[in-house]
């Protein structure tokens, strides 16, 4: 594990890297870890052609864990992820991002365009919705996390499904709970990106939802139509939490975009 530090306040934030070539960075969902990239095998897929870095955001897995929610602003979080980028040595990469990680990556693009190479959100919005926590995990997410910690906000979680998590999911779950109260009530009170701004995103995008996820499937589909490189690729039958299992069919539509942007045979980094 390497670790970064947010130039702005000095947050550890932990990230590793596997592979060789183009840099393609990596940033997983609310209450994840970076764990679960390896868990449901995209690291697998992607190292044989790319230098895979992922990173645990703060407030989550193995970076630091702020208890204020002011810590957890989308700049910051945006500033995040330069500053891994910075640590690893990578002026410009590919970024993929699940949910709160897509989210990042379209701050990021529009913050700092001339460092992404692609954007790929998976399950992921430019906006968020009032209540979209509750609906995302269960309704009384903050209580059980005040009162019982993180084995209650999982427990809670599968109670409001109706059935187990699983594994890869439950392994990823690194989290102090005032942390992640923290990070929530930031998360809710942030403003979306005005629809201005997407339509200037000209980063090559793919932006992939599932049929069962239809807040944020709606919300991929208004940005694809905004962003003038974007395509969009809805995934039958997934809801927000099936976003990225199995990864098969992501895999098929992430690993042909990717290897269309640039050529193999050129150095990296050069467009064809």
């Amino acid at each position: 594990m390497a670790v970064a530090h947010n130039p702005h306040d000095g947050v550890e934030l932990a990230w590793d890297e596997v592979g060789e070539g183009v840099a393609l960075l990596l940033v997983h969902g609310s209450a994840l870890s970076r764990a679960i990239w390896r868990g449901f095998g995209y690291t697998k897929a992607f190292r044989e052609h790319y230098r895979v870095i992922t990173m645990d955001l703060r407030g989550h897995g193995r970076s630091a864990k702020p208890a204020h929610p002011g810590d957890y602003s989308m700049d910051t979080l945006v500033a995040d992820a330069l500053a891994v980028l910075d640590a690893a040595g990578a002026q410009q990469a590919h970024y993929g991002g699940y949910s709160v990680g897509a989210r990042v990556g379209f701050s990021l693009a529009v913050a700092a365009p001339e460092r992404l190479l692609s954007l790929t959100s998976l399950g992921g919005t430019y906006r968020i919705r009032p209540g979209s926590i509750g609906r995302t995990f269960f309704p009384t997410y903050d209580d059980a996390l005040g009162s019982g910690g993180m084995s209650a906000f999982v427990q809670g979680w599968e109670a409001w499904i109706g059935s187990s998590l699983d594994a890869q999911t439950k392994a990823a779950f690194a989290n102090d709970a005032p942390a992640l109260r923290a990070y929530f009530a930031q998360t809710e009170a942030e403003p979306a990106i005005a629809d201005a701004e997407i339509a200037a995103i000209t980063t090559p995008a793919l932006l992939m939802a599932g049929t069962a996820d239809p807040a944020r499937l709606e919300d991929s589909t208004r940005a694809a139509a905004l962003m003038p490189n974007a395509a969009l690729v809805e995934l039958p039958g997934r809801n927000h939490g099936t976003t990225l299992i199995p990864a098969g069919p992501v895999l098929a539509e992430w690993l042909p975009f990717l290897g269309s942007l640039y050529h193999p045979s050129k150095p990296p980094l050069t467009p064809i």
